[in-house]
């Protein structure tokens, strides 16, 4: 799943991933992604930190605080690359922070590494 308010951002997400062969999910903000999490059930969640209504940190947060979903890698995508976004994504259960914009490679390198974490 692709949480991120850029359509930009979301189409390259999409485009990459299913390239790779991975189904895609997109959401336009944390109200948005919440509903379809529960639907859908992500293997691994990209999430951007800046959006409207509520915030990337706050939508790992609810995702981390599900029992269902605890285990849901969240990888956090932000265009600030600041020791303190690190830390406050990690402080609400973040598994990995991208910077964007973000390359083919970098985010495939993000799939693999947290795939099958999730597996049940």
């Amino acid at each position: 799943m692709v949480i991120d308010d850029s359509n930009t951002i979301r189409r390259s997400a999409e485009i990459f991933l299913t390239q790779a062969g991975c189904q895609v999910l997109l959401a336009e903000d944390g109200f948005d992604a919440l509903a379809k999490i529960a639907d859908h059930q992500p293997d691994l969640i990209f999430c951007d930190i800046m959006m409207p209504r509520l915030d990337g940190y706050q939508t790992c947060a609810l995702i981390k605080k599900n029992p269902k979903f605890s285990a849901t890698p969240v990888i956090m995508l932000s265009s600030k690359d600041g020791l303190f976004d690190r830390a406050r994504g990690r402080m609400v259960g973040s598994d990995h922070y991208l910077t964007k914009p973000f390359t083919k490679d970098t985010l495939l390198q993000a799939v693999t590494d947290h795939r099958g974490r999730n597996a049940a």
